[in-house]
C-alpha cells in the first residue's frame, strides 16, 4: 500500500540518500543548464532552467530501469562522448542574444532545452547507477527523491548564471569541464579501451585533459571566427 510505504521511516530515508546523491551529481547539470539558457532574455531563461532540471530528473527516472545493461554495451560511451563535445562546443560558442516573447526567443529556449536532454542523457549514465541503487527499485520513491531536488538544480544554475554574468570567463571553465567530462567517457568504452595500454585510470585523466583543451581551441575558434558578424546578426534578432 501507498500510504504504508510513505509512513515508513526507511522509506524517508532512502528519498532522503536520493535526493543527497542527485544534489552532489547535477553539479555538471546545472553549468550545462547555466551555459545553455546564458543568450535568453530573462523570462525564457527562468523557464529554460525549469524544463532543463525537470528534464535531467525524468531522465533518471527513465534510465534506472535500462542502465545496468546499457552501460556495458560498447560504443555507447564513445557515442556519448562525441555527443558531449559537440555540445561543450555549442555552449562556449557566442550566442546571440534576443528580445524577450519574440519568436526567436522562444525558439532558442527549446533550442536550449534540447540541448541540455542530449547533455543530460549522456552525462546521467553513470549518476543513475547511484540513484538506482539508493530507490531499489522503488519508482514512487524515485520520482519523490528527484522531484524535490528539482529546485536545488535550478537554484545551482542560476547561481552559476550569476557568476557567468559577472565573470563572462568562467563560460570556458564550463566549457573545459563539459570537455573533461566528455574526454574521460571515450577510455570508459569497452570497444575503445581495449585499444589503450596501462592503467585505464591515467588513461581516463589524459583524455580528459585533451578533452577540456578541445573545447576550449574550438571555442575559441568559433568566437575568432564569427566575431565580424555577430553585430549583424544580433542586431536582426532585435528588428
Amino acid at each position: 500500500m501507498l500510504v504504508d510505504q510513505v509512513a515508513r521511516p526507511t522509506f524517508w530515508l532512502a528519498a532522503l540518500q536520493i535526493m543527497g546523491i542527485n544534489i552532489l551529481l547535477s553539479g555538471d547539470n546545472a553549468v550545462v543548464i547555466a551555459l545553455a539558457v546564458r543568450g535568453l532574455p530573462p523570462r525564457e531563461r527562468f523557464w529554460g532552467m525549469v524544463f532543463g532540471a525537470g528534464a535531467a530528473a525524468v531522465l533518471l527516472i527513465l534510465f534506472t530501469g535500462v542502465v545496468a545493461t546499457l552501460m556495458e554495451l560498447p560504443y555507447l560511451k564513445l557515442a556519448g562522448g562525441l555527443a558531449l563535445f559537440w555540445v561543450a562546443v555549442k555552449l562556449v560558442a557566442p550566442q546571440a542574444h534576443d528580445a524577450e516573447d519574440t519568436p526567436e526567443a522562444v525558439e532558442d529556449l527549446w533550442r536550449a532545452v534540447r540541448v541540455v536532454v542530449i547533455a543530460n542523457i549522456v552525462m546521467s549514465l553513470d549518476n543513475v547507477i547511484a540513484v538506482a541503487a539508493a530507490a531499489k527499485g522503488n519508482y514512487l520513491l524515485l520520482g519523490l527523491g528527484l522531484a524535490v531536488s528539482i529546485p536545488v538544480v535550478i537554484a545551482g544554475s542560476a547561481l552559476f548564471l550569476a557568476v557567468i554574468e559577472r565573470f563572462p570567463l568562467v563560460v570556458w571553465g564550463g566549457g573545459a569541464l563539459l570537455g573533461w567530462i566528455a574526454g574521460s567517457l571515450l577510455p570508459e568504452d569497452p570497444a575503445f579501451a581495449q585499444f589503450l595500454p596501462g592503467n585505464p585510470e591515467s588513461a581516463e585523466v589524459l583524455f580528459g585533459i585533451l578533452g577540456a583543451v578541445f573545447v576550449i581551441l574550438m571555442g575559441l575558434f568559433l568566437a575568432r571566427s564569427s566575431r565580424p558578424g555577430m553585430a549583424e546578426v544580433q542586431s536582426g534578432h532585435h528588428k
